[in-house]
């Protein structure tokens, strides 16, 4: 039994070209996809991991044998067609698409397989994190109504980092952790960049469904909401080799201390440090235990009050009261 079940219907073979040190090629060949990137910095931080996927064509066998190689257990549905790829050319310092699969949809059978996996293996981990598909096709946006409604009424912590449909169907369904980027808000409708307004887009979130909801704002201090108030959390500052991951690596950080017993709000310490680890690095959802431990030590939290920002928490009334102002997000 792992501590943590993983839904990522459909994670991808990745393929990088990078340059050596004696100006040869060199070709990297990685599993991929959010529900990956949250296992791998799950494991780093030595939480045991179950994901639940599938695996189609060459591309799956493939990126069963990586998952094995990053410790991960995979609860798999086999299936004919073509599985999720790209090939990337980073040679330059960017990365440039050379060629990318997105996969065949899933079809009837093979969700309801893979939806009773997820069931059963959520039910013995006791916390699932709800990851996204490769593409928009791949499964209906519906499926993640369904199994946040199923996997809290059978005791489940849910957690869940997703966008547009998918999110609102999360929603729907209730979840205990949303992570959601200010990018995303804006799709929803924020239009006012401001912490008030942040709060307020976030209050609306909370009162549809999410416990506590955590929002990353790129250079800005992130925010968390829950039923005790607002906070503003600041990780330290570090070079940025690549921004990709970090957000993943942040809910896998989160998941990791709800794992060992903290509350969210302690817990956002230690996603808050593994985010900043990792945009120093080329590995998506990579990073040393140690190092992220002695940047938990930096990172600050003060609680944010309604009006001024000053160091006072939002009532529960304040909560009520900024959803109501701002309606749905």
């Amino acid at each position: 039994m792992s501590d943590v079940t993983i839904f990522a219907p459909s994670p991808t073979l990745t393929v990088t070209l990078e340059s050596a040190a004696d100006d040869a090629d060199e070709i990297h060949l990685h599993a991929g996809g959010q529900g990956v990137w949250q296992a791998r910095m799950l494991h780093r931080l030595g939480i045991s991991v179950t994901m639940c996927c599938t695996l189609a064509g060459e591309a799956g066998q493939v990126i069963r044998h990586l998952l094995a190689d990053d410790a991960v257990e995979v609860v798999a549905v086999e299936r004919r067609g073509r599985g999720s790829a790209y090939v990337q050319d980073r040679r330059g310092g960017e990365r440039v698409t050379v060629g990318e699969e997105t996969g065949d949809p899933l079809d009837r059978h093979d969700l309801d397989e893979l939806y009773g996996a997820v069931i059963r293996e959520g039910m013995r981990s006791g916390i699932v994190i709800l990851s996204g598909p490769a593409d928009d096709e791949s499964l209906p946006a519906d499926t993640y109504r369904r199994l946040a409604a199923d996997l809290r009424e059978a005791g489940c912590t849910v957690v869940v980092d997703l966008a547009g449909e998918r999110l609102d169907a999360a929603l729907e369904g209730g979840v205990d952790v949303l992570k959601i980027s200010d990018e995303e808000l804006r799709h929803h409708g924020l239009t006012d960049d401001s912490p008030r307004s942040v709060a307020r887009a976030m209050a609306a979130f909370h009162h549809r469904g999410a416990r506590t909801v955590i929002v990353t704002r790129a250079e800005e201090p992130l925010l968390l909401l829950d039923e005790e108030g607002l906070l503003e959390v600041t990780p330290p500052k570090l070079e940025v080799a690549d921004s990709r991951g970090a957000g993943d690596s942040l809910t896998a950080g989160v998941v990791a201390g709800l794992v060992r017993g903290d509350s969210a709000r302690t817990a956002i310490t230690l996603g808050a440090a593994a985010g900043a680890l990792n945009v120093t690095r080329h590995g998506l959802g990579t990073g040393e235990a140690e190092a992220i431990a002695e940047l938990r030590e930096r990172v600050r939290i003060r609680p944010v009050k309604e009006d001024s920002g000053a160091s006072e928490g939002v009532s529960p009334d304040g909560l009520a009261a900024l959803a109501d102002t701002e309606g749905e997000a």
